[in-house]
């Protein structure tokens, strides 16, 4: 069995998977494992060096020859030899078994010394091995120089995590920020027309109650009730186009973990699903991520959703449910519902422009057709795709696919760290 080279950035189409050396610049000039381990072998005298990660598909390999990814192997665990020891050479108790393992992955060797990586909670994220065919031990001073460097490399891990951290929270706050300002300079504006029929009827209500027969009364109130309902719809979309129409919008894609959208949504329509006794389940991950911009996929699953509600029977049986998963490199949402399904006419017009027209929904609810053309353009600008299912009598299935976090902007905190690598130990 012998190690199998590929040049970094040709044949590593894994890379993105590679969370922790992509925090370290492997792929950079920034390349701070590189650069430990040259210095490392430097140190010590020694020809070769490997760092690994467990769990990431590649290892990386630095010698004469520069600088180089390997395939990772399936067997190659090796934090359970150290036994507590921050370092294996030969006078450590396991030295001898840890030298075969090294040896039965391809590592050809005739010295060898292994230091553990960790965290300042002391867990195990890595190690790195140097070794060649010399015969003169290690001393102890290079050892201890080099574990000092190894413990520095575990600090930058750590810094740069919090870094990504803090950096995917300031862009969610920008976005966030970014939306609010949009909107507020335009709602006076979308929002004055209908607001002036509210209060003209009001008022006519309010000082002529008593020269009104009861036919005019219920008459305004319809209208006041209807214009309501519709300035409300208006209102929840007024953001939406905001952002979308005439040139006034900015696509701010980011990472950021899907159930953060999904929440708001189920904690706003909760209200509305009980309402209509229907149940609303959120299945989504916690730890699913997806790079896109997060107002409009917040948009896209309101959308949905309400509209799922709004064609889902009341008589207790209607279930909503939003789930997701990495499917075949993307993240894949679906919104299911229990209700009254579409027709092949109207699946195939759903997501067109020109649709001014919408069916009542189960408790006669009213729409303005526009929902679902902002759905299916914000999915276009995410770089997604948007499709429905249905069958009359048995419910509807949106499904939209979107990007996943991008390796290059991905944030890995300490707490991850923790859960991922502590059952190494």
């Amino acid at each position: 069995m012998r190690l199998k080279l590929l040049e970094v950035g040709a044949g590593t189409e894994q890379l993105s998977a590679c969370k922790i050396s992509l925090l370290l610049g492997v792929f950079s000039n920034e390349n701070s494992i590189e650069r430990f381990m040259k210095i490392g072998r430097k140190v010590l005298n020694v020809k070769n060096a490997i760092l690994a990660f467990p769990e990431e598909p590649y290892v990386w390999l630095s010698s004469a020859a520069g600088f180089k990814a390997l395939h990772a192997h399936e067997e190659a665990l090796l934090h359970p030899y150290f036994q507590g020891a921050p370092f294996i050479d030969s006078r450590h108790w396991n030295y001898e078994e840890f030298s075969k393992h090294i040896d039965h992955l391809g590592v050809d060797h005739e010295r060898l010394i292994c230091f553990d990586l960790k965290l300042s909670n002391k867990l195990s994220i890595g190690q790195v091995s140097f070794y060649d065919d010399g015969t003169v031990s290690f001393d102890d001073e290079s050892i201890e120089l080099v574990q000092e460097f190894a413990q520095g490399l575990a600090k930058i891990i750590e810094m740069n995590a919090d870094y990504e951290e803090l950096k995917e929270r300031f862009e969610q706050q920008s976005a966030l920020n970014f939306s609010k300002t949009k909107f507020f300079q335009i709602i006076a504006h979308d929002l004055r027309a209908p607001f002036h029929g509210l209060l003209g009827f009001s008022e006519v209500l309010a000082e002529e109650r008593a020269t009104l027969d009861e036919d005019s009364i219920q008459n305004i109130a319809d209208y006041l009730h209807d214009t309501a309902e519709s300035t409300y719809t208006l209102l929840e979309n007024l953001l939406n186009w905001a952002m979308a129409e005439g040139g006034r919008f900015v696509y701010h894609p980011i990472n950021f973990k899907l159930k953060q959208t999904t929440r708001i949504v189920s904690n706003v329509l909760n209200t509305l699903a009980v309402q209509k006794n229907i149940q609303l389940i959120d299945l989504v991950p916690d730890d699913l991520k997806v790079h896109a911009d997060i107002n409009m996929v917040t948009s896209i699953i309101q959308n949905l959703v309400s509209n799922a509600l709004k064609f889902t029977h009341t008589d207790g049986s209607g279930k909503v449910t939003v789930s997701a998963a990495n499917v075949d490199g993307v993240v894949q949402i679906k919104i299911h519902d229990t209700g009254i399904g579409m027709t092949e006419s109207q699946i195939q017009n759903i997501f067109e422009p020109q649709l001014n027209v919408s069916l009542k929904g189960t408790s006669g609810e009213k729409g303005t057709g526009l929902g679902l053309v902002l759905c299916k353009r914000f999915v276009d600008l995410n770089q997604g795709e948007i499709s429905v299912s249905s069958q009359e009598g048995w419910g509807t299935q949106f499904t939209v696919t979107l990007p996943p976090a991008t390796s290059g902007h991905q944030t890995i905190a300490n707490t991850e760290l923790m859960v991922r690598y502590s059952r190494s130990d």
